[in-house]
């Protein structure tokens, strides 16, 4: 048990107040919707008296002293995107905030792929093409790359030649239950996305832009039937480079 009586002891004063100002302006169409809710933050000083004074717009140097302080407090610590130790080999890019969002690589590999029955797609073990994935705590695009070799900025993306993707790379998750939390560290983020897309079933195209230079269709019922690798010759560029997934 952790002993307080000492912070009831110690004689806490006032010497900073912070005033939040907003001005919501959504119904102006000529501005953007961070310009329609603009906030302005006012610093005050507090007297001897408990007064307020000195009031000033809050200064970057009051603003780094803030967040130091929410940072250290338990209740914002959080490992989420944290590695458990030196960084895996096929990350690419992480940016670690609490709405942040990781970049990797998975090279050509055979995985387990589920189909609804519908589209007459045997479920089985199939060789895949290397992928590089973006994810956020809620959301994943998927890409697919050529070669073997470790992507690089400059990196040309490809359609992912999967169902349930949208032409920009979104994935259509359906009712899968996503269960990422504040707590969850880089490698388990990674691991848990690439469960959830590899374990839930591909059922529909989307969007109206060619992902595959071949029939979708029979390209997986070939590829569920046979250990080949993937033939590289069905990607079909989508006109992005790695580099452009950094945000």
């Amino acid at each position: 048990m952790t002993n307080v009586s000492n912070d009831f002891n110690d004689l806490y004063v006032p010497y900073k107040a912070l005033l939040i100002y907003n001005c919501n302006r959504e119904n102006d169409t000529n501005i953007n919707t961070d310009e329609a809710n603009a906030v302005y933050v006012e610093s005050y000083d507090i007297s001897k008296q408990g007064n307020p004074i000195n009031a000033h717009p809050l200064s970057m140097k009051e603003s780094i002293a803030l967040a130091e302080l929410l940072q250290s407090s338990a209740e914002m610590q959080n490992g989420f995107l944290k590695s458990k130790g030196l960084l895996p080999n096929n990350l690419l890019y992480v940016n670690p905030d609490n709405s942040g969002y990781a970049i990797w690589y998975s090279p050509q590999q055979e995985r387990d792929l589920f189909f609804v029955k519908s589209l007459g797609i045997a479920c089985g073990k199939a060789q895949v093409p290397a992928m590089v994935w973006k994810a956020t705590r809620d959301g994943l695009s998927v890409f697919a790359i050529k070669g073997k070799s470790k992507p690089t900025a400059k990196t040309v993306l490809h359609h992912a030649p999967y169902f349930n993707i949208y032409d920009d790379g979104r994935v259509c998750m359906g009712n899968v239950n996503i269960n990422i939390d504040r707590t969850t560290h880089l490698e388990n983020f990674m691991m848990q996305w690439e469960q959830y897309f590899f374990g839930s079933y591909f059922s529909h195209t989307l969007g109206g832009g060619r992902k595959t230079n071949i029939n979708i269709v029979q390209l997986w019922q070939q590829q569920t039937t046979s250990d080949k690798k993937f033939p590289e010759e069905a990607l079909v560029k989508n006109g992005l480079t790695l580099n452009q997934l950094i945000r």
